[in-house]
């Protein structure tokens, strides 16, 4: 349907794309005249190389498609003439291609369907036959050559050159020639339904790959060209008749020295490999030929090799039945997403074409696939030698741990996505979740070496919520962890335990150091509840992770586990997947939703409310008079009303005040979306921006932020219509995210001043008792000495001090010299403080 045009041009009429006139012929060309491309079809033309000048043996396609001989005398020039198709570009070049039918998929299916001639002036070797311009060169040194003659001849318009992708060998760098070359097939067409409806069942992670790019292969599935023109490989058990067209399939050993000429040589052949199997000489047995038939010269491709594996490794279907029927289908297979048309599919074709009668019926050869994405540099490129950004695995699992490396490529990024993958982000996965696991075991241990309790003894009282909460979401966990496996899909999984790894440390154990630290008494059932939670936690999560983490999982269930169970079993890897525990002693509740949801908005609150405190530079250790949450509802209100001494300690504030709405702590600024308005409305934007002036601005946020429409100078305006920007009210700071607002007051009393002075002297003492290897049940007295602020802050808060850094005597003056001491200056003070062991 394009349009062609005529043009005059040097003394010449040319006919191009109408589109791409003034690119080929420059200036402004006007057309004789324009035809549509369907006009043209049909037309003969002069080529620029006759067949009988190619150097090559021409053939034509037949009417079957199949080529033939170029016959004697046969005449070609209708054979030359003018075609359309839909893989012609108007974007560059003329509009007009040359085809070769030997060179190109298009083209050779073009081809086939007009019958037209098929030359091939270029060897195997990619060498330019003699005769031709760059005769004896390589076909792309050869371009040169022919552009030359091409324009000696008078026969060249313009020669550029256009840089674009192109197909380089990835060993050697050299350029690829395509190159049209029969081949043995195995005709999978015929076998296209059972292959997607084998596909149906197979559990693919990603799951759009099993719909879409397997799915869409199977969906246009061709057959399947086996063949290669190799040396080395399987070689392709067929035999050709020399005498008559006889083609045999030989399926067996005992079928080929059944019909070897030489019985003998081909019972005593151990490698059927090349060359030993071409020496073996077959019987044709077709009618009354008696000829000798030959084993093709070609291979298998080795694709075909792979798809195989489940028979060969059995050598089924001539032994090991058994074996083959408990092994047949795969439950589990894992690949990078380029086997979708590789090991996936030759593995799927091979079920579907060797069980395909109704006594086979299982055609499929595996159950379940992980089709994970590949792995990139930094940068995002992909890894090659070539480039130098290849990591050697092996100095990896020196320098970081093999569980290291699992849990990066696990937990990264979701299956099917390719993830990059640098020692520096390996070491941020670290840090981030084997590391702070890891520092949670070593607390626990601490503690429980020092108090020397059996934390497997769960005490039959109600335990805190606290405690209840972390086994809800422990049974929740298992059950998460649980799905994700039977899914197969380990990202899913392995964030879960990631998220709840982070949950422990940064909830549950800062919210339960006091209840480890304080000592032991023989009723203290908030305590030993403690320890029970954290052990059960734990031990658990060695279980949980001995798929992914096996080293570390050992690790925590040899400490944990065994060393105080001699019942338990010897290894982590030999326990059983872990079953919910109950909340309460005896219960029958395993995860409590409500309670869940309930610690999750205050851990929300309390996050964006230390958020609030860094955005007005304000150290969690300085306490305020006050935090301000606006929640999303009613409901949300009495849960904080409830947890307000929980969030007042997290957020060290002094009081907790909800709101219904921002007003007092934030004003709002609402503006017209130019970008979007401007373009609809035009002129009347400037009374939609007078009308908005009018209207208070604060309700028009929040109809805004609510997702309402608001009517402005009589347009219905959408909430993209408006800009809303919030401003934080003196004496303020503030967090909004996802419905949420939440803000502390800023000012500072002296009285809270004071405060957060001890709380600092706290810090200090602590670094102290560190450097000076206490260990953490130590007793001590210390010495800090400043100005009178620092006596009268130690005067009020004394006790306060001494009950955190467990030091027996606190003394206002200056420490002995031979004491672990430091000085340093708090707010503009000098300050000096000393520790010493009670003992020491």
């Amino acid at each position: 349907e394009a349009p062609y045009g005529l043009y005059e041009h040097e003394g010449e009429r040319l006919i191009v794309a109408e589109a791409l006139a003034e690119s080929v012929l420059g200036g402004k060309p006007a057309a004789l005249r324009t035809f549509r491309g369907s006009e043209l079809v049909g037309l003969a033309y002069e080529p620029l190389y006759r067949p009988e000048n190619l150097g090559a043996t021409v053939r034509r396609f037949g009417d079957d498609g199949h080529l033939r001989p170029l016959e004697a005398g046969e005449p070609t020039k209708g054979l030359r003439r003018v075609l359309v198709a839909d893989h012609v570009s108007l974007e560059d070049g003329t509009g007009i291609v040359h085809i070769a039918p030997a060179f190109g998929g298009e083209d050779f299916e073009d081809g086939k369907q007009h019958a037209l001639l098929f030359a091939q002036p270029i060897d195997t070797h990619g060498t330019m036959a003699e005769g031709l311009p760059g005769g004896g060169q390589f076909a792309k040194d050869a371009d040169r050559e022919v552009i030359r003659d091409l324009d000696e001849r008078g026969l060249l318009l313009r020669s550029e050159r256009i840089k674009h992708t192109y197909p380089f060998c990835w060993r050697c760098d050299s350029a690829l020639l395509y190159y049209a070359k029969p081949s043995w097939y195995i005709r999978t067409t015929a076998q296209r339904e059972r292959l997607l409806s084998g596909n149906d069942r197979i559990n693919w992670q990603p799951d759009h790959i099993k719909r879409g790019r397997f799915g869409n292969w199977l969906e246009n599935n061709i057959d399947w060209a086996v063949s290669r023109e190799r040396y080395w490989g399987t070689p392709l058990p067929f035999w050709v008749c020399g005498e008559c067209p006889s083609v045999t399939v030989v399926g067996s050993r005992a079928e080929l020295a059944d019909r070897a000429l030489d019985r003998t040589a081909a019972e005593s052949l151990d490698d059927l490999h090349r060359p030993y199997i071409d020496a073996i000489v077959l019987h044709c047995e077709a009618g009354d030929c008696g000829g000798e038939m030959r084993r093709v010269p070609e291979v298998a491709d080795a694709w075909f090799d792979s798809g195989a594996m489940p028979y060969a490794q059995w050598h089924y279907p001539f032994e090991n039945q058994d074996e083959f029927d408990r092994a047949f289908p795969a439950d589990f297979i894992c690949e990078a997403i380029d086997q979708t048309r590789g090991w996936f599919y030759t593995l799927h074709a091979e079920a579907a074409l060797l069980n395909a009668s109704e006594a086979t019926p299982e055609e499929i050869s595996f159950r379940n696939v992980i089709c994970h994405g590949h792995i990139l540099d930094e940068q995002g490129n992909k890894m090659s030698k070539s480039r130098g950004n290849v990591l050697e695995p092996f100095d990896l699992l020196d320098d970081l741990g093999a569980d290291a490396v699992r849990w990066y490529i696990y937990a990264s990024a979701p299956v099917g996505s390719s993830r990059r993958f640098s020692v520096r982000l390996m070491n941020e996965s670290l840090r981030r979740f084997q590391l702070t696991l890891w520092n949670v075991y070593s607390f626990f241990v601490s503690y429980a070496n020092i108090d020397g309790l059996d934390p497997r003894e769960r005490p039959a009282v109600e335990p805190p919520e606290l405690d209840r909460w972390l086994l809800s979401e422990l049974n929740a966990l298992t059950g998460r962890v649980t799905a994700g496996l039977d899914d197969y899909d380990p990202t899913v999984a392995s964030r879960a335990i990631e998220t709840f790894v982070d949950d422990l440390s940064n909830w549950y154990v800062r919210r339960s150091r006091r209840r480890f630290w304080r000592g032991v008494s023989g009723d203290d059932a908030d305590k030993r509840s403690a320890y029970f939670t954290l052990h059960t936690a734990l031990t658990t999560l060695a279980r949980l992770l001995a798929p992914f983490t096996p080293f570390l999982a050992e690790e925590l269930w040899g400490n944990l586990a065994r060393s105080i169970d001699g019942d338990a079993p010897e290894s982590v890897h030999l326990a059983d997947w872990p079953e919910p525990v109950a909340l309460v002693p005896g219960g029958d509740v395993f995860v409590d939703e409500s309670l869940n949801a309930e610690t999750q908005l205050v851990k929300r609150v309390a996050s964006m409310g230390r958020a609030a405190r860094a955005k007005a530079s304000l150290k969690v250790r300085q306490p305020l008079a006050e935090v301000l949450v606006r929640p999303r509802d009613e409901a949300e209100s009495a849960v904080l009303a409830r947890q307000e001494p929980l969030l007042l300690e997290e957020l060290n504030v002094k009081a907790l005040r909800t709101l219904e709405d921002e007003a007092g702590i934030v004003t709002f600024d609402v503006k017209p979306n130019l970008p979007v308005l401007g373009p609809r409305l035009g002129r009347e934007v400037g009374a939609v921006r007078s009308a908005l002036d009018a209207l208070d601005a604060n309700e028009v946020a929040a109809a805004v932020r609510a997702g309402r429409n608001v009517t402005v100078a009589g347009h219905d305006l959408a909430p993209d219509d408006f800009l809303v920007e919030m401003r934080e009210s003196e004496g303020y700071a503030v967090v909004t995210e996802a419905g949420y607002t939440v803000g502390v007051a800023t000012a500072i009393t002296g009285e809270l001043a004071d405060e957060g002075v001890a709380r600092e002297l706290v810090r200090r003492i602590q670094d102290l008792r560190r450097e000076a290897d206490f260990e953490l049940s130590d007793r001590i007295t210390t010495w800090c000495a400043g100005d009178d602020a620092i006596a009268r802050v130690l005067a009020v808060h004394g006790d306060y001090v001494k009950a955190e850094t467990l030091s027996v005597e606190l003394f206002t003056e200056a420490p002995p010299e031979d004491v672990q001491r430091t000085t340093f200056t708090l707010d503009g003070v000098e300050v000096v403080a000393g520790v010493r062991r009670r003992d020491a």
